[in-house]
C-alpha cells in the first residue's frame, strides 16, 4: 500500500469501532480521514474541541466554507442539526466525560497505554492543544497511526518522548493490526494478512501478546 492507501486503511478500520449515537472526537492528521468511512446505518456525532459537534464528510469545492474549520484549521462540513459553540462549553463536554471515543495520532505508545503525541524536543510546535484533556476525559482512546516511522518502532516498552498522558490508551490501530492494551500488556487482536505475525512482532519494540488473532477485514 502507498501512503494514502495506508492512511485510508487505518481510518476505515477505526470507523468500525463506533456504536450508534456515540460522541466521537477525531484528532488532526490521519484521524480526520475516519469521517469518510463512518457506517451509514448508525448515527455518529463528531465533535471538535474548538467548538463543533455534528461534523460531516470532508468538504469539496461546492460546499466549502472557510469559516467552519476543525481544531487543526482544516475546513469541515456540518450535518443537519450540527452546531458550534465556544471553547468553554466544548471543554466542559470533554472534561465532563461526555465524549465516548477519541481518536488520535501518536509519535509513540507504550505497553502501559501511555502516549507521546505532542512534541519532539528541539522542534517548534504550537502547543499540546486539547490532546491531554481528550485522552483523560474520553471513555475510550484509540490511537490511529502507522506502525513504524521509517522502519523505527512506534509501539515501545516505554515512551521516550515527553508524555501526553499516562495509562490512557485502550486500542491501537495500524496498517499491520489492531491491538488492545490490557493490564498485562499489548494484545494483538487482529492482523493484516499482508504481514506475517513475525513481521508484526519485529516491527514492535513492546512485547506483543499473541493468542488467536483474527484477520482484519477492511473495505476502502
Amino acid at each position: 500500500m502507498d501512503k494514502l492507501q495506508t492512511r485510508n486503511f487505518i481510518a476505515a478500520r477505526v470507523a468500525k469501532e463506533f456504536k450508534d449515537n456515540d460522541v466521537v472526537n477525531l484528532g488532526i492528521g490521519l484521524p480526520t480521514l475516519v469521517a469518510n468511512f463512518l457506517p451509514s446505518d448508525i448515527t455518529i456525532n463528531l465533535q471538535s474541541e474548538n467548538g463543533l459537534i455534528g461534523l460531516g464528510p470532508k468538504p469539496n469545492e461546492v460546499n466549502f466554507d472557510r469559516d467552519i474549520t476543525n481544531a487543526g484549521g482544516q475546513p469541515v462540513t456540518l450535518l443537519e442539526g450540527g452546531m458550534y459553540f465556544d471553547s468553554t462549553l466544548s471543554f466542559s463536554i470533554i472534561r465532563g466525560g461526555h465524549v465516548d471515543v477519541t481518536v488520535l495520532g501518536s509519535l509513540q505508545v507504550d505497553e502501559t497505554g501511555s502516549l507521546a503525541n505532542w512534541i519532539i524536543p528541539g522542534k517548534m510546535i504550537p502547543g499540546m492543544g486539547g490532546a491531554m484533556d481528550l485522552v483523560t476525559g474520553a471513555k475510550k482512546v484509540i490511537i490511529a497511526m502507522t506502525h513504524t516511522n521509517k522502519g523505527k518502532p512506534k509501539i515501545l516498552k516505554a515512551c521516550t518522548l515527553p508524555l501526553t498522558a499516562k495509562n490512557q490508551v485502550n486500542m491501537i490501530v495500524t496498517e499491520m493490526g489492531v491491538m488492545a492494551i490490557k493490564e498485562d500488556g499489548i494484545h494483538l487482536m487482529e492482523y493484516n494478512p499482508e504481514y506475517t505475525i513475525e513481521e508484526i512482532k519485529n516491527a514492535t519494540e513492546a512485547n506483543l501478546i499473541v493468542n488467536e488473532p483474527i484477520k482484519m477485514k477492511v473495505e476502502v
